[in-house]
C-alpha cells in the first residue's frame, strides 16, 4: 500500500498504472470472496479506499477544462 505522500509524488501516468493494478487486485479478491473463504476481509476495504484516493489525486492533478 502506498501512503498519501507517495501517491502525491507520482505523475498521472504512474497513478493510472497504479489505479489499474489496484482495481485488478480488488476484482481478484472480490471473486475469491464469492467462490472461496477470504481470510482477510479488511484487505478489500483497504483496496477500495486506495482506489478512491488514487481517483481523487488523478482528478486533482488533471488540468481543469473550461466549460465555455
Amino acid at each position: 500500500m502506498l501512503t498519501l505522500k507517495e501517491i502525491r509524488q507520482k505523475d498521472i501516468t504512474e497513478l493510472k498504472t497504479e489505479l489499474e493494478n489496484t482495481k485488478k487486485e480488488y476484482f481478484r479478491l472480490r471473486c475469491r470472496q464469492v467462490t472461496d473463504v477470504v481470510q482477510n476481509h479488511t484487505e478489500i476495504r483497504k483496496l477500495r479506499k486506495n482506489i478512491a484516493r488514487l481517483n481523487t489525486i488523478i482528478k486533482e492533478k488533471h488540468p481543469q477544462r473550461d466549460n465555455g
